[in-house]
């Protein structure tokens, strides 16, 4: 067992975490994770109202006893969101374990620790991550640059982030981006991290809420299979490399305002890509780590075989590598 400041802060027997995805961040991923002894997370605003999420959050207690989270995003909409009604469902549910990504989560800590709530801010940056330890987070998850979704705009790769962070950061974190298997998990552990964090893994697992089409394509396809959108707004996004990012990054060329992209990225598209199966209907987040997976397990088999295989690497190979 690979013990860390992390899983005794949190609970759990693994350093492994399945962030937040929207659309992806439902109950039975969620409860799969947690069972298996990892880290799991329900996508908040996954869920379209405070009580939609509630009843979300009961239907995976009803699937696991083990610590869970909720993720949520806090980021200027279209459509305004009520994101401290969201905290009062999270609280009024007894959850414990807070993802924010986003905007600073300062406004919101005050309410959630004086509900016992350890927070976990997602990051894709060395300043980021010294602001949210200074307002009080608990723990700081680490996105680099291979990472699916939204990498930032400094495009550092996770071999300099993670330990340019880990040089000035002190509170647990945990490193996400380009995370798939056992030789990423000994890796951030070197680099200074207490654990990983996997979204495009878990995607292609058996409890996935999610089209087999779309788990089928994340083992076809390699570490080019992604694009950047949005580069030229600041609002980089890495996506599955189809042909609507395609366009995208056309559109962009031709200097197309974001009303006029907005319409063909709506993440309304990708939803029915997850789940029709329909791969060419919208944009779909997807990390470069899809060129290191090759299978479709259930939640345990994946968590136990990294872990396993992790433990090998750190006794075998590792400590073999030191001369007597």
């Amino acid at each position: 067992m690979i013990k860390t400041r992390f899983t005794e802060m949190f609970g759990i027997k693994h350093p492994i975490v399945q962030g937040g995805m929207q659309w992806v961040g439902r109950a039975e991923l969620t409860s799969a994770v947690a069972n298996a002894g990892a880290l799991g997370f329900l996508t908040g605003l996954t869920q379209p109202t405070p009580d939609d999420l509630r009843k979300e959050i009961k239907r995976c207690r009803e699937m696991t006893d083990q610590p869970f989270g909720v993720n949520l995003t806090i980021l200027p909409t279209l459509v305004p969101r009520p994101y401290g009604e969201y905290i009062d469902a999270i609280i009024d549910s007894g959850i414990k374990i807070v993802e924010t990504a986003g905007n600073n989560p300062k406004p919101f800590l005050p309410k959630m620790k004086e509900a016992g709530i350890k927070v976990i801010h997602k990051c894709t940056s060395v300043r980021h991550g010294v602001t949210a330890e200074k307002v009080g987070v608990d723990a700081i998850s680490m996105d680099g640059f291979e990472c699916a979704g939204h990498p930032g705009e400094d495009d550092v790769p996770n071999l300099v982030l993670l330990p340019a962070a880990a040089n000035v950061i002190k509170i647990p974190m945990i490193a996400s981006g380009g995370f798939a298997d056992a030789r990423g998990l000994v890796a951030a552990l070197a680099l200074g991290c207490e654990g990983i964090n996997m979204g495009t893994r878990f995607m292609a697992t058996k409890e996935a809420p999610i089209h087999q089409k779309v788990k089928e394509q994340i083992v076809a396809s390699d570490e080019r299979s992604t694009a950047l959108i949005l580069r030229t707004m600041r609002n980089t996004s890495r996506v599955y490399g189809n042909s609507v990012a395609k366009k995208a990054i056309e559109m962009e060329g031709e200097g197309k305002t974001i009303q006029e992209i907005g319409p063909i990225v709506a993440g309304a598209k990708g939803r029915v890509v997850y789940e029709t199966g329909d791969m060419e209907h919208g944009i779909w987040s997807a990390g470069t780590c899809m060129g290191l997976i090759n299978d479709i397990p259930t939640c345990k088999e994946l968590v136990e075989r990294i872990v396993a295989e992790a433990e090998q690497m750190i006794r075998g190979k590792l400590a073999k590598a030191i001369a007597a």
